[in-house]
């Protein structure tokens, strides 16, 4: 993954840079990564929602991947770069952004982190003889629905407002970190490992 700041060819090589700015802003990089998962899992569910004989295997996989990705862009990490519950107001969003929020969080500990089976309530009888006695053991599942295509909307704009805030601010601490490189020689930046250079962001 690379970012340009001036309007270059791609370059073929680069050097690692390990201060503590560049390294908040590979933080930024890893998030914004994540809210774009959470954007093409909510996409690809739309599509699977509105196809007759949808598989609820694929959903329910699409589902707990964009909850996991859109919860992990809110952990603080090391670096503090994490979003936050102001970015969340800060996207402009309608309507009660903060407490969607909080449900996302619920629903995606219950899928990942719940005691029971997320997918389904299962109960146990027993199936009884005409004479009254007992014949055999039956278990029986309710299943939980499915996630709704209001529900992936909702989701996938919060992520998709989420994603243009954050890409404003990797470009203003981009620049912050060049303007620290800007001022090192030639020797200095040789002197720095190599790393490979991969498609453009």
């Amino acid at each position: 993954m690379s970012q340009q700041t001036h309007e270059v060819a791609p370059p073929s090589s680069a050097r690692q840079l390990r201060t503590p700015s560049a390294l908040a802003l590979a933080d930024l990089a890893a998030i914004f990564d994540d809210l774009q998962f959470t954007l093409r899992c909510c996409e690809r569910l739309l599509t699977e929602l509105e196809r007759d004989g949808l598989d609820a295997v694929l959903v329910e996989s699409l589902w707990v991947s964009a909850l996991n990705s859109y919860a992990r862009c809110f952990r603080p990490g090391e670096r503090g770069m994490g979003l936050t519950e102001k970015d969340l107001e800060a996207t402009g969003v309608q309507g009660e952004v903060v407490e969607w929020h909080g449900l996302l969080g619920r629903i995606r500990d219950f899928s990942l982190e719940g005691a029971v089976n997320p997918r389904e309530a299962y109960s146990v009888g027993v199936s009884q003889a005409s004479s009254g006695r007992p014949e055999g053991i039956v278990i029986t599942s309710v299943p939980h629905p499915l996630v709704d295509e209001v529900t992936v909307r909702q989701t996938g704009r919060l992520a998709f407002e989420l994603s243009r805030l954050l890409d404003e601010r990797i470009k203003a601490h981009q620049k912050k970190v060049f303007a620290g490189v800007e001022e090192m020689s030639a020797e200095q930046l040789s002197a720095l490992p190599a790393i490979e250079v991969t498609a453009a962001l």
